[in-house]
C-alpha cells in the first residue's frame, strides 16, 4: 500500500497545495480570533453601559445647581428602579473641560452643569426610570444614556463579527475549492495508474483513501505552518492590547471558548480537506464505472 501510495504522490503539487492552504489557514485563525475577540468586547461594552445614566442639572445660578441636584440624587436614591446614584465633583467636571477650557473650567462663575451618573436595576427602562423622577424635582433636567451615544460603536462591532465570520466562511470554501481541483488533477493525471489499480483488483474506496491520506498529509503540513504562525500574531497582539489602557481594546479577549476555536480550527480544516477529496474520488471513479 506504501509503493501504490507513492505512485499517486507528486511532491510539487503537494507543496504547493501545502503553501495555499497554510496562508488560508493563517488568515482564517485571525479572523477567528478577531471575530471572537470583537464579540467579547461588544459584551463588554454592553455590560458596562447598560443601564447607565446620566442627569446633567443646568440652572445657571450656582446655588440653584446645587440645591436641585442635592434634591434630584436624594429623590434618586430613593427609587427602587435605582442601583447606585453618584454626583459627579465639580473638581472632575473641571478635569474633563481643562483640555477645552484651561485654568478657566475651575472658575465658580462658569455655568458648568451639575453632573449625577446613575446606574438603573436591569430590567427597568433607563431614561424613562430617571427622567420620571429627575423632571419631577427638575423640569429643566437633561437625562443621557450613555449607550445612546456609543450606539454606532455597537453597531460597528457587530459588523467586524460578522465580517469575521464572512471571511472565515471564505476561507473555507477557497479550501474546499483548492481541495477539488487538486484531487482532480491527481485523478487526470494517474489515470493510467487507477485503471491498472482497478485491474489488479483494488477497490473505489480503496483508491479513494490513496488520495485521501495524501490530501491529509498536505493539510497537515499547512496546518503545522499556518496555524503556529497565526497564534503568534495573536499572542503579539494581545500583549500589545493590555498596554493601551482603553477601557474597549481591554475587553477584547478571546478566553478559554476562543482560544479553543483557534486551535481546532487548524484541525477540522485537515479533516474537512482529507474529507472533500475522498468524496471526491469516489464520486469520480463511481462515475466512471
Amino acid at each position: 500500500m506504501t509503493a501504490t501510495a507513492r505512485l499517486l504522490d507528486t511532491a510539487r503539487d503537494g507543496w504547493t497545495m501545502a503553501g495555499v492552504l497554510a496562508v488560508m489557514i493563517f488568515l482564517a485563525v485571525l479572523a477567528t480570533a478577531g471575530g471572537l475577540g470583537t464579540a467579547s468586547a461588544s459584551r463588554a461594552l454592553e455590560a458596562t453601559l447598560d443601564g447607565q445614566v446620566t442627569v446633567q442639572i443646568v440652572a445657571p445660578d450656582a446655588g440653584t445647581r446645587e440645591r436641585l441636584a442635592g434634591q434630584v440624587a436624594a429623590a434618586l436614591r430613593r427609587s427602587p428602579a435605582i442601583v447606585q446614584v453618584a454626583p459627579v465633583p465639580r473638581a472632575a467636571v473641571a478635569r474633563l473641560l481643562g483640555p477645552w477650557l484651561g485654568d478657566a473650567a475651575a472658575a465658580d462663575d462658569l455655568p458648568v452643569p451639575a453632573l449625577i451618573d446613575v446606574t438603573v436595576a436591569p430590567g427597568h427602562d433607563a431614561l424613562a426610570s430617571v427622567r420620571r423622577v429627575a423632571t419631577r424635582i427638575d423640569p429643566t433636567a437633561q437625562i443621557d444614556a450613555r449607550g445612546a451615544a456609543l450606539a454606532g460603536t455597537a453597531t460597528l462591532l457587530r459588523a467586524v463579527i460578522l465580517l469575521a465570520a464572512a471571511i472565515v466562511a471564505l476561507m473555507i470554501a477557497a479550501s474546499v475549492a483548492m481541495v477539488l481541483l487538486s484531487t482532480r488533477a491527481g485523478l487526470a493525471a494517474h489515470q493510467l495508474t487507477i485503471e491498472v489499480m482497478h485491474r489488479l483488483g483494488a477497490t473505489d474506496g480503496q483508491i479513494a483513501a490513496l488520495f485521501c491520506r495524501r490530501m491529509a498529509r498536505d493539510a497537515a503540513l499547512a496546518a503545522a505552518t499556518g496555524a503556529p504562525l497565526g497564534w503568534g500574531v495573536i499572542v503579539l497582539l494581545a500583549q500589545a492590547n493590555a498596554g493601551t489602557g482603553s477601557e474597549l481594546l481591554d475587553g477584547i479577549v478571546l478566553g478559554r471558548l476562543g482560544w479553543g476555536a483557534a486551535l481546532a480550527l487548524p484541525v477540522a480544516f485537515v479533516a474537512l480537506a482529507a474529507l472533500v477529496a475522498y468524496v471526491a474520488v469516489r464520486r469520480a471513479l463511481g462515475r466512471l464505472a
